[in-house]
């Protein structure tokens, strides 16, 4: 009989236990194990982001942290596009989030993402020539994708222009989220999106 091998993410934490408690969000969070979370960006396919580990699409998503629409905050130099220079900054703050808080700090992100994810929000219908918002239901990968680009700018905004690192803005970012705590800047705009959702109904 053949032991089958347990891999611990970057030989740390152990992420085959966690459980993902959203419904909704079981299908598009890809918690497989893996020693190194890296699959060269190969994710062009109709739903390839479901097949990458939900690690890697938050390091991802710390390449552009500064960016905001079609404006640009400029980069300071702690997010770059290298590969290796992103994940450190995601496993300083994991290591932060592990002191801090004593719990797996990859499960503890599974549960931000799942507290911060907008389950509602606005969009734009023409009709007879005027324009009306409508309130619309979200997919699940554009939850996560939402939840995580929030988590990142805010994190990127409690970091610019001070002395904290990006990786303890990060850390303090995703800790907030997880508790639910109204200082949470992602949560705050999860709240923001479904009352406007609501008022478009």
């Amino acid at each position: 009989m053949t032991e089958v091998i347990k891999f611990k993410i970057f030989d740390l934490w152990d992420i085959s236990e966690i459980e993902i408690k959203d419904v909704g969000l079981r299908t598009s969070i890809n918690l497989e194990p893996r020693l190194i979370v890296k699959s060269h960006g190969r994710n062009v396919v109709k739903y390839g982001q479901t097949k990458v580990n939900i690690v890697e699409r938050l390091m991802n998503k710390l390449a552009l942290c500064g960016h905001r629409n079609k404006k640009h905050r400029l980069e300071v130099g702690h997010a770059t596009g290298k590969y290796s220079k992103n994940m450190n900054i995601v496993i300083d703050a994991f290591k932060i989030i592990e002191k801090r808080t004593g719990q797996n700090p990859v499960e503890v992100l599974v549960r931000a993402i799942e507290a911060v994810a907008p389950r509602d929000e606005v969009t734009v219908v023409e009709y007879g020539g005027a324009r009306y918002p409508q309130a619309v239901d979200v997919s699940p990968i554009r939850r996560i994708n939402l939840s995580l680009r929030n988590i990142v700018h805010a994190a990127s905004d409690r970091s610019f222009g001070k002395k904290k690192k990006l990786s303890q803005g990060l850390a303090e970012e995703i800790i907030l989220a997880y508790e639910g705590n109204g200082e949470s800047s992602s949560l705050k705009k999860k709240n923001e999106s479904e009352k406007q959702a609501d008022a478009a109904r």
